[in-house]
């Protein structure tokens, strides 16, 4: 696979010699079980798959070689490049401006972008609207624009599909970005439909079969079908594609319930990408090997595959959602992020009494998701050791650990 050139501060000497003994060791990753770390007085656990993915790298690498171009000249994101604080505030404190925040308001008003200015398309694409709105500026969209492979790969399934006359039924966040763009693709080429979860999937089915009346249907669905949808005709031939960072097994579970109410639907494979894939089934290997008391996910809290880790690890062990390390205060607590309230929630004396039960010596696994910089997971790392400061050096125990 390509390598991308990204900045060094985003880089890890530490995580970066795990993942290399590891990929030496199981090019072809049939092996999910986590890399075990023993520091003596605390072992960690790293999840298999975890950090910067191929569309994350090469949209960093564009962002940067824009920057680098273009001295002098406005450079604009049209939303935060990735979720993930570090690599935004990053661009930001370098001249970059964000024309829209993640819900798609207004934060730089499109009036203020020239022809000759510079706008980065971010890794999760934007919608047809969006690219004509600037193509009528006559901003060239196509010289930095980080959309993923594997986002444009949904959306050459959705035009297929509508091509041939099947409805689009998206599993994604409504507002999210990607969702937003693959659902103007998709409403291009045919009738498109977005579903949340598996629950509004089983409405929906409830609705197709006629076991639940239409009336249901505007109340949950509203805002989220094209212009013109037909709850009757429209629903007869549907086919599924997803968010490219939503939990695969849910997506599979979607289709299922979908294809048995649907009069026809398309026989459409997964559309997860294969980060997304790899971090949640090394997230479920480490989990199913057992031996971890917690578990530590890294990431913004805005970031859809993170959130849908902490989901899965939060069904198995106490789990803890942190930006990074900075999230622990002087007096040791640590502030974890409730992905149901929304809201942070401050843990005092955290691995030293708190959680309770905490074993005398405690084994954590430490994961992220694919929009983390490997370089907040080695600081995550080095704070935990910090916790525990009758703990081996790094250097000693990855050398024991290589052999």
């Amino acid at each position: 696979m390509r390598s991308f050139d990204i900045p060094d501060h985003f880089k890890s000497p530490i995580i970066s010699r795990v993942k290399a003994h590891r990929k030496a060791m199981d090019a072809r990753k049939l092996d999910f079980s986590p890399s075990v770390l023993d520091f003596g007085a605390v072992k960690i656990q790293l999840a298999r798959h975890f950090g910067f993915c191929f569309g994350v790298e090469n949209a960093i690498e564009i962002s940067y070689k824009a920057i680098f171009e273009n001295p002098g000249k406005h450079i604009f994101l049209l939303s935060q490049m990735i979720h993930n604080p570090e690599v935004n505030e990053d661009l930001l404190s370098r001249g970059v401006k964000f024309l829209m925040d993640t819900g798609g308001n207004e934060i730089t008003p499109m009036s203020e972008v020239q022809s000759e200015d510079v706008v980065i398309i971010p890794a999760f694409g934007t919608t047809l609207e969006t690219e004509a709105l600037l193509k009528e500026i006559g901003v060239d969209i196509k010289k930095y624009d980080t959309t993923c492979p594997f986002v444009e790969r949904v959306w050459k399934r959705s035009s297929k599909l509508g091509g041939d006359d099947f409805t689009v039924v998206i599993h994604g966040k409504p507002t999210h970005e990607e969702t937003r763009a693959t659902f103007s693709h998709a409403s291009n080429a045919g009738p498109a439909l977005i579903v949340s979860d598996r629950e509004e999937a089983v409405i929906l089915a409830e609705i197709i079969k006629g076991t639940r009346p239409r009336s249901d249907f505007d109340p949950i669905f509203k805002g989220r079908t094209s212009d013109g949808f037909d709850l009757v005709k429209d629903l007869e031939k549907i086919g599924v594609v997803n968010q490219t960072t939503m939990i695969a097994s849910e997506t599979q579970e979607i289709a299922d319930i979908l294809k048995a109410a649907a009069s026809d639907f398309a026989n459409t494979k997964d559309t997860l990408c294969y980060a997304t894939n790899d971090n949640q089934k090394a997230t479920l290997g480490a989990l199913e090997e057992g031996g971890a008391d917690l578990v530590v996910v890294v990431g913004g809290y805005n970031s859809s595959n993170t959130t849908h880790i902490v989901e899965i690890c939060e069904k198995h062990k106490p789990t803890f959602f942190i930006r990074n390390e900075l999230e622990w205060e002087e007096n040791g607590s640590l502030n974890h992020f409730n992905i149901v309230t929304k809201k942070r929630e401050n843990y005092p004396n955290f691995l030293r009494g708190e959680p309770s039960q905490m074993p005398e010596i405690p084994t954590i696994l430490i994961t992220s998701g694919a929009s983390c910089p490997d370089a907040s997971m080695e600081r995550v790392l080095l704070k935990i050791l910090e916790k525990f400061p009758e703990s081996k050096d790094v250097e000693s125990v990855l050398t024991i650990w290589e052999s």
